[in-house]
């Protein structure tokens, strides 16, 4: 697999350089009702292959990805845990209660 054969299935499919493997499978179901020829038969027969052929590259890349674990990883997933780290001490941001001693 070449970066170029890559980065034209994620064009094809109308995906950024981050997708998860549902957006994936969504946007390859979208792609197929929109373009299969029994549906349109106006419709270029060979876009169906290359629709077809950029799923199953996506697919592949996707099933020999290497998951990254680290917590920089992890804050970029899910950043309300990174706000949380950075303003939870602020009772207006986290909803508690402030304090007074």
């Amino acid at each position: 697999m070449k970066f170029s054969e890559l980065r034209s299935a994620l064009a094809l499919f109308g995906l950024g350089e981050r997708a998860t493997l549902r957006q994936v499978k969504l946007r390859y179901r979208q792609r197929v009702k929109e373009n299969h020829p029994d549906l349109c038969p106006d419709e270029d027969s060979e876009q169906i292959k290359d629709i077809n052929q950029a799923y199953r590259l996506l697919l592949d890349y996707c099933s020999n990805y290497r998951f990254c674990f680290s917590e920089e990883e992890f804050l970029e997933q899910y950043p309300e845990e990174r706000l949380r780290r950075q303003f939870g001490w602020d009772p207006v941001w986290s909803g508690e209660p402030e304090h007074k001693g």
